[in-house]
């Protein structure tokens, strides 16, 4: 890599200030390498890593306007971070192919690169099986080196939250993660493919009496009441509706 034609690879400009005063500046090539190096160590995977809030498609034919507001509400988190965000994070509630993962991933990277934080994109269920992994005498790595960063990282990412099948073992653990970052007021940014609303609220009747034909889990379900109601004054809610756009939109095609 050939050095900067700017700085010539110092990384520091010396700029004279109108009063004729000389001081340095750190050069865009020097303040580009450390958001390449935050972005590297937010762990995004290689599937999410074009994902921006720019690059969110909300105008296609038959789009549900609930995914325009989504995409509203996403810069404008972005854009109020962290002064008026106070710590709280993002919700993004809805079925399978709305984008939601594209949603969070987009404000991580604009804050990583405007705001300069620190963050990391954790998958729910690969997180806990590797904590699960980590029990085993012949695996290195412990659990608490395993949520360590997840504890620390100054913004979270925590995609598909309920999609592990739940148990008492499964609840313990997201509530260690969620009540300690609510505990450290540190923003946590989540999405899930399930309803938020109470455990066994997939029974219940409609307004019209008539009750689903099968039974659907339930955010409360599948991490516990308790931690849904610690959610809502963790996270503002983002609902979305519409069809799967990845059958649509952008199904994969040869040639």
């Amino acid at each position: 890599m050939s050095d900067c034609p700017i700085c010539g690879g110092v990384g520091l400009l010396r700029v004279q200030s109108a009063a004729g005063v000389w001081s340095t500046r750190p050069c865009e090539c020097q303040q580009m390498q450390r958001y390449h190096r935050r972005l590297a160590a937010a762990r995004i995977p290689e599937r999410y890593r074009h994902c921006s809030l720019d690059t969110y498609e909300t105008a296609f034919k038959g789009a549900n306007p609930s995914l325009a507001h989504a995409l509203m509400s996403a810069r404008k988190f972005a854009e109020a971070y962290p002064v008026d965000t106070v710590g709280n994070g993002l919700l993004f509630v809805g079925t399978s192919g709305l984008g939601k993962t594209h949603l969070a991933v987009g404000v991580l990277q604009r804050l990583v690169q405007e705001r300069g934080v620190k963050g990391l994109f954790c998958d729910y269920r690969e997180l806990l099986k590797n904590i699960q992994n980590s029990y085993n005498p012949q695996v290195n790595t412990t659990e608490l080196e395993l949520l360590k960063p997840v504890f620390a990282a100054e913004v979270l990412v925590l995609d598909d939250l309920g999609a592990q099948k739940p148990n008492e073992w499964v609840w313990d653990t997201v509530a260690l993660i969620l009540n300690t970052r609510y505990n450290d007021k540190l923003t946590t940014i989540i999405t899930t493919n399930y309803a938020d609303a109470p455990a066994g609220a997939g029974l219940r009747a409609d307004q019209q009496g008539v009750r689903p034909a099968k039974y659907e889990d339930t955010l409360g379900d599948r991490i516990g009441d308790r931690m849904r109601s610690r959610l809502s004054e963790m996270c503002v809610r983002v609902e979305m509706f519409g069809e799967d756009f990845r059958q649509t939109v952008k199904k994969a095609r040869f040639g």
